[in-house]
């Protein structure tokens, strides 16, 4: 398949088919080592629960800060040299990485190896701006809605798996991820086709972009794309609160362990799946962007507050689907983005987003955890176990009132520059 035929929408919907296979083999590796990595660290750590719990805090926060440095190079090195080999690199990567985690006989060495996965873990970014290299403006919410179906997949099936194979070894995952994603160079290898031509790259390679700073300078040069990326920072640091405090708030207020907390995250997952695949598409091409965008993050903060007020477990199950149609607002926020910025370009802004989520990955555990032993400790001067819920009910309520803002105008046609042309211009402005 050639570049120039991914105009055409039956080569369009075949590449996309691609990525979507792509980036879900990506994810079920990650969700596979999910629950073999910390019994690894705690079989490194001589079996010390403690030193272990210090080393995944080490290895979440490292992992997001390679992420903030690496993710503006990856998107730079894609707009110059094309998407397919920076996917493939990727993928190659990440499977000789997992292989290396594998082996590793001490906790420096899987520090280090932790450390790379942050380096080549560029699937997702790169997707992104594949998807806007081959997709129409008004398609790119619901492509971007697959997509993300793919990434709760992973994140859904990975863990069940992981979780049965490290209770055999937990170097077994990692066995498995390096597997899969072996598996997905391979496939990207012989099916995976070019989404950006040579005339519509990036002359060359710019390293004043390709850094946190400027990738972030960039977005200022696109007023509404830099008040777009204040919301998907916000919403990605709202929804750090599950990784951060979920399981202890469970435990602690509902007396739930491991296994069903296991169930309620498998049901979210499944949840979030149906939203992204099944209500994304249609709902952004009855009511736009914009609406979409709005409709999801006033439905996340509903969402949380319930959370925080839920003081039994069935209520927190009822608040479930409410909050989980958050999962409108990345695909809708993603498609205003890159339908105002220029395809030579879409690789770098995609790599900025991803370091300011990486932000929000190294701030957001510190402060719902830190605000979670606040409010349940003896000290406290009201007993809130909620409160993280809370605290990312008001981020995504800010994020709501700058979302309102910034897509009050209509794109006036910046840099929009499509694989194919517009059918209809009215259709391909902000809702």
């Amino acid at each position: 398949m050639t570049t120039s035929t991914l105009q055409a929408p039956r080569a369009r919907r075949a590449a996309l088919a691609f990525i979507f296979v792509t980036v879900l083999i990506d994810f079920l590796a990650f969700g596979l080592i999910l629950p073999g990595l910390p019994h690894l660290v705690e079989r490194l750590a001589g079996g010390s629960t403690a030193t272990a719990a210090y080393w995944i805090a080490v290895f979440g926060t490292a992992f997001a800060a390679i992420q903030f440095i690496s993710a503006p190079i990856q998107g730079a090195l894609s707009d110059r040299f094309g998407r397919r080999p920076v996917i493939l690199l990727s993928c190659l990567g990440l499977g000789v990485d997992f292989v290396f985690m594998a082996l590793a006989t001490s906790l420096p060495w899987l520090f280090i190896g932790r450390v790379v996965s942050g380096v080549f873990a560029a699937s997702f970014t790169i997707a992104n701006a594949y998807i806007a290299d081959v997709t129409p403006p008004d398609e790119r919410a619901k492509s971007y809605g697959i997509v993300g179906a793919a990434f709760g997949m992973g994140l859904v099936i990975g863990p069940v798996f992981g979780g049965q194979l490290s209770h055999i070894d937990p170097r077994l995952p990692f066995w498995f991820a390096a597997g899969l994603t072996m598996l997905s160079f391979c496939y990207g290898w012989f099916v995976l086709p070019e989404s950006l031509p040579p005339q519509r790259r990036a002359r060359k390679f710019d390293w004043s972009h390709a850094n946190p700073v400027g990738s972030l300078v960039l977005l200022k040069r696109y007023p509404q794309v830099f008040g777009l990326a204040a919301v998907i920072f916000l919403v990605n640091l709202a929804q750090y609160v599950y990784p951060s405090v979920f399981v202890l708030f469970a435990d602690y207020q509902y007396h739930w362990k491991e296994d069903t907390v296991g169930w309620v995250l498998g049901l979210v997952g499944v949840l979030s799946v149906g939203v992204n695949a099944l209500l994304i598409g249609p709902g952004v091409k009855r009511f736009g962007e914009r609406r979409a965008l709005l409709f999801g993050m006033g439905f996340g903060v509903l969402g949380f507050v319930i959370y925080g007020f839920a003081n039994a477990g069935w209520m927190l199950l009822a608040a479930l689907p409410f909050g989980t149609l958050l999962a409108f607002a990345g695909p809708a926020a993603q498609a205003l983005v890159t339908e105002q910025v220029d395809a030579g370009e879409q690789g770098r802004i995609q790599g900025a987003l991803t370091s300011l989520v990486s932000v929000a990955g190294i701030v957001g555990p510190a402060m719902f955890a830190g605000s979670f032993g606040y409010f349940i400790g003896a000290d406290t001067p009201v007993h809130l176990p909620g409160a993280p819920f809370f605290l990312a009910a008001v981020f995504l309520g800010i994020g709501t009132l700058i979302a309102w803002r910034y897509t009050r105008r209509k794109v006036t046609g910046a840099a929009v520059v499509a694989p194919t042309t517009c059918p209809a211009p009215p259709r391909c402005r902000t809702r």
